[in-house]
């Protein structure tokens, strides 16, 4: 499929208006799951030629991603990765389990970045982070491409390992997102101890509605969550 290959536009420009000179580009991944941690990974790449093909990691095969991956994460600057819980999120709401663990990866940077460019319209990062928002960054700019690369391949992994204790549920293959798979094993066995328990889901679930968390935060304070539905059967 044609595309635009990612740029250095964003990180030239920002630069140029506030004198920064290490610059992270930052993508998560699983906002939608029912199961397991948000995952953010913050990358930095400078102004080098990207590997060919570098795109968002939604647009790339399995086979590709996992490849380019590998390639990334010898070729960027530096990256790191941060995860909130299904607890946290539980707890606090996605937004700000976003900022936890977008927080998380760029405090575990080894060079604090003087800018961050935030993939989507949000910027769920606030103060003291100087942030540039992107829309579609994750196909536009090139630090945001890599680390939505490396942050998909990651949170596949460690799904993938901790669906070895629950092989009915496939969390090899759909990553904690609703499947066929998925929500049939939910209906039969309920909710594992990866599962987020203050969503909609569980109220389509009468057997194990019980288990369903109350929310502390307002619904008003986390714009932008997706993939909070019930089932649609």
């Amino acid at each position: 499929m044609p595309y635009e290959p990612p740029t250095h536009t964003v990180e030239r420009s920002l630069r140029a208006t506030t004198g920064a000179k290490v610059i992270a580009g930052v993508d998560e991944v699983g906002r939608g799951a029912w199961a397991g941690p948000v995952t953010v990974c913050a990358a930095v790449t400078g102004l080098r030629r990207p590997p060919e093909g570098l795109t968002d990691s939604k647009l790339l095969t399995l086979k590709r991603r996992t490849t380019l991956a590998a390639e990334l994460e010898g070729w960027v600057t530096s990256y790191a990765l941060g995860h909130a819980s299904p607890e946290e999120i539980d707890e606090k709401g996605m937004t700000a389990a976003l900022r936890l663990a977008a927080v998380r990866a760029l405090e575990a940077l080894p060079v604090r970045p003087d800018a961050v460019i935030l993939d989507g319209k949000h910027d769920y990062l606030g103060t003291p982070w100087r942030v540039r928002t992107v829309i579609k960054g994750d196909q536009s700019c090139v630090a945001v491409a890599a680390a939505s690369v490396i942050a998909k391949v990651q949170r596949d992994k460690m799904m993938a390992e901790l669906g070895a204790e629950h092989a009915d549920f496939g969390f090899a293959d759909n990553a904690g997102y609703p499947s066929p798979v998925h929500k049939a094993a939910l209906e039969e066995r309920g909710p594992t101890p990866y599962h987020r328990l203050s969503w909609a889901y569980l109220d389509g679930l009468p057997q194990w509605r019980h288990l369903k968390k109350a929310r502390s935060w307002a619904e008003t304070s986390a714009p932008g969550v997706e993939g909070q539905l019930g089932f649609d059967f």
